[in-house]
């Protein structure tokens, strides 16, 4: 039980037996308990607060690192990988569709000898660490257990999640490399892989962060994320699994926007819609299995360029609606970012907003503080419905990879984002410091800039590593890889061994593009 300043207490839970005669009109529940509207832990943050999340990833892997030990030193309770776009795409820093491109939004990652660099001198076995990697998240997660085996930890100590999410790269984001059928194989092997070899791993996370980033309205994020997750579901029983046996494993991602009100309320609305999904039609028993856990990162769309410190205020309110809104783990986004990367003081201000949220506020001690309020309340049932009217929508394609297929997400999207950009020019929308409150001349602000020589050093790196590998190894286990991809093999297993040779994450790559092929979106819906 928490103390109010004035020395009154707050009890850990609020319901309707906590204040005489009031009759909520609908039926809360109890958190920790289905339908897990109230938050997913009978605690929440009472016990403890938020994984406390900071992403960060450019230039080289030994930068990236630095930055990493700096923001475990300010108190950051979980690493988030940030990978550059080559990576993210499947190919090497010495593609020629790399070039300007490597370390700039993310850090390069082209072999196993990167990611020793990445995460040296942390360790492995005591910290969580996600990966925001999807197409190529397999390539990734192995090389990490192999830096981690190097070290003598197994893979049964290693606790983190990937992304590992490519329905919504063909929805929103665009760095798919294979096409819809395949990536949900190499989605379904990575599911089995982590419940054998890393069972503490969360295999996915299921996200509409990039959804509401693209444009997409707070139910569609819900909406279209919460249909991916159950073709992925549907794809791993497909594949002979047991839902118990991997569903507690799933995570998801979401925005946070200012909006406050709206988001809590979404928050809320998903884990409902989630548990009954799980229990009613996939006949999952394990309460683990019913519980939408996801991770929150704050809008970084509705960061400006204008007047960036403003961007402060913001994330703070995007922060505490999560917060509010029952997160498991938070990143908060710097106020330098709608300008470049993060400086290190921006990062450590980001963090630091979490920690006075966690720690100078009152709002770990109580759970789920909105529970009966009349506008969070109706606010919930009416984003429900709308968004279970737009995943009917999906079910009637066929399914999320069939509505995919045909763009229907996609469009969707692009609708309410150009309707949201026009209500901002037409001043129906304020953004302050934009389209209202606007100054004439900027402050001058010098960003975090990376080196355009780190390409170079980049790709010399990596053919040095190329010179002193044995490659008819690399090339063996290559050629089984691509035997495994054309069979119901797990590909799993021949990819550690192509990692472990030395392979590169984009020559892994190409062996399954040589097999699966890459994907081609369609024109229009």
């Amino acid at each position: 039980m928490g103390i109010t300043q004035s020395g009154l207490p707050i009890d850990s839970v609020y319901g309707p037996q906590s204040r005489d005669g009031w009759d909520p009109a609908v039926e809360l529940g109890e958190p920790g308990k289905f339908p897990f509207t109230r938050g997913v832990y009978p605690s929440m943050y009472t016990g403890r607060p938020w994984t406390m999340r900071q992403y960060a990833g450019f230039g080289t892997a030994a930068e990236s690192n630095e930055r990493y030990h700096q923001l475990l030193a300010a108190g950051t309770t979980g690493l988030s990988v940030a990978f550059d776009l080559p990576t993210q795409m499947g190919y090497d820093s010495d593609h020629q569709l790399a070039q300007g491109e490597v370390g700039k939004v993310g850090v390069a990652i082209d072999t196993v000898e990167d990611m020793k660099i990445l995460f040296d001198r942390i360790p492995l076995d005591q910290v969580s660490t996600s990966m925001t990697i999807n197409s190529p998240a397999s390539t990734l997660l192995l090389m990490y257990q192999l830096v981690a085996e190097g070290e003598g930890i197994a893979g049964a100590a290693l606790n983190g999640t990937i992304q590992n999410d490519v329905l919504k790269e063909y929805i929103s984001r665009g760095t798919y490399i294979y096409p819809p059928a395949a990536s949900l194989r190499l989605t379904t092997d990575i599911f089995e892989y982590c419940a054998k070899e890393i069972p503490r791993w969360n295999t996915i996370s299921i996200s509409g962060y990039h959804m509401g980033e693209a444009g997409a309205t707070p139910a569609q994020e819900i909406a279209f994320t919460l249909s991916n997750g159950i073709e992925y579901v549907r794809a791993a029983i497909g594949a002979g699994m047991n839902v118990d046996d991997f569903a507690p494993r799933l995570a998801f991602f979401f925005v946070s926007r200012t909006t406050i009100l709206e988001e809590i309320a979404k928050f809320r609305a998903a884990r409902r819609i989630w548990a009954r999904i799980m229990k009613d039609e996939f006949k999952a028993t394990n309460p683990k299995s019913q519980m939408l856990r996801f991770h929150t990162q704050t809008a970084g769309v509705q960061l400006t360029a204008q007047q960036p410190e403003v961007n402060l205020v913001r994330v703070a309110i995007q922060g505490l609606a999560a917060v509010f809104g029952g997160t498991q783990s938070l990143h908060t986004n710097s106020f330098d970012e709608a300008i470049a990367l993060p400086t290190e003081k921006a990062a450590r201000l980001a963090l630091r907003t979490q920690q006075v949220l966690a720690y100078e506020t009152d709002v770990t001690a109580t759970v789920d503080p909105f529970a009966g309020s009349y506008v969070i309340e109706a606010m919930t049932d009416e984003l429900e419905a709308e968004i279970l009217q737009l995943m009917g929508k999906v079910e009637d394609f066929g399914g999320a990879a069939k509505a995919i297929e045909v763009g229907f997400q996609k469009n969707e999207i692009e609708t309410s984002a150009y309707d949201y950009a026009l209500q901002i020019d037409k001043g129906e929308r304020t953004v302050v410091g934009v389209n209202k409150f606007a100054i004439d001349v900027e402050e001058k602000y010098e960003p975090l800039r990376v080196d355009p020589a780190i390409g170079e050093q980049q790709v010399a790196r990596l053919q040095a590593i190329r010179d002193s590998r044995n490659n008819a190894d690399v090339t063996r286990a290559l050629d089984s890889l691509k035997l495994a991809a054309e069979s119901s093999e797990n590909v799993m297993y021949p990819m550690k061994e192509a990692l472990a040779a030395k392979a590169s994450g984009g020559e892994v790559a190409d062996a399954l593009r040589e097999v699966w092929g890459r994907y081609n979106p369609p024109d229009v819906f």
